[in-house]
């Protein structure tokens, strides 16, 4: 669990730094003053918290402070990670209720997102997991609207030792998807993980083409697919809000994953989208390798962003 924990500090490691260094270090042990409390509250804005979740931890730490005048900078960071964990109760999503099929049905994971936010990669690390996991997996290569799409995920397959299926950039993406729902039952495959093009969220064409792929897909297995996860660059911070908003409007995503985590100062931003839209997080990715998709856990997340053990 230590190991686990250190992974997400880790990965959080620049929205910790940007934090401390905006509060000049309130967390390492000085004493809570009003100065510091305007410092945290600008620097939480910037991490991308948000207006309600800035608001209720600065209140919560006013009042304690109001409490005992001497309160410490490390319980004002205690009393942050408990609000934060408050505002992302039943956010984790349950990866063992995810992760039930039957014979000659694969469960299907379609992931979803805008170019540039690692959904290709999240495919691949997200099949590699549940290999490890001594799961069944078969990646579908369905973004074949990106010329290197295809490559990048066939690359990782072969990297990952993962079985793939693949087509030709320009064939139609809802026929890979046909063929692999196909290859996955008859392989006796436990998941099918949809790689799906890397669509820009106003361009109706392209939803169309998306919900193309569902069409398809249902004609197998009318409740295909299972899970519609939308994976989000963290490093977007609020407005990656928008375009969750967007995408479960139009599909009804069932979970996130929030990407490149370890690449940005801008970590809060999950929160906006949690509160907002009530959807689950499942994974974090905090880092290039495929161990960094790491399954979200609330309590770990909290404690990381305010620096603690």
């Amino acid at each position: 669990m230590l190991g686990l924990f250190r992974k997400f500090k880790d990965g959080l490691a620049k929205t910790v730094a940007a934090i401390a260094q905006k509060t000049r270090g309130l967390f390492g042990g000085r004493k809570i003053d009003a100065a510091s409390l305007e410092q945290l509250e600008e620097a939480l804005y910037t991490a991308d918290f948000g207006v309600e979740t800035t608001g209720e931890i600065l209140a919560e730490i006013k009042r304690a402070y109001a409490r005992d005048p001497e309160l410490q900078g490390r319980q004002a960071a205690e009393i942050g990670a408990a609000v934060l964990r408050r505002v992302l109760e039943g956010s984790e999503g349950r990866w063992e209720s995810a992760a039930a099929s039957t014979p000659g049905r694969p469960v299907t994971i379609a992931l979803i997102g805008v170019n540039g936010s690692g959904k290709t990669t999240s495919a691949a690390k997200l099949a590699w997991r549940l290999r490890q996991d001594g799961r069944s997996v078969l990646l579908a290569a369905c973004d074949t609207f990106r010329a290197a799409a295809v490559e990048q995920l066939r690359a990782w397959a072969t990297r990952l030792e993962l079985d793939l299926v693949a087509s030709h950039t320009g064939s139609d993406s809802a026929a890979v998807a046909f063929d692999a729902w196909q290859a996955a039952a008859a392989r006796g495959r436990d998941f099918l993980i949809v790689d799906t093009a890397g669509r820009l969220h106003t361009k109706g064409n392209l939803m169309e083409e998306l919900a193309k792929i569902r069409r398809v897909l249902q004609k197998h297995d009318p409740a295909a697919p299972q899970h519609r996860w939308l994976v989000v660059d963290g490093s977007l911070g609020s407005n990656s809000l928008e375009q969750a908003r967007v995408f479960h409007q139009s599909f009804g995503l069932t979970g996130l994953i929030v990407t490149k985590l370890d690449g940005t100062s801008r970590g809060g931003a999950l929160v906006g989208i949690y509160r907002q839209l009530r959807i689950p997080i499942y994974f974090l990715g905090l880092g290039e390798q495929p161990e960094d998709l790491q399954p979200f856990n609330a309590e770990n997340y909290a404690r990381a962003v305010f620096g603690l053990e």
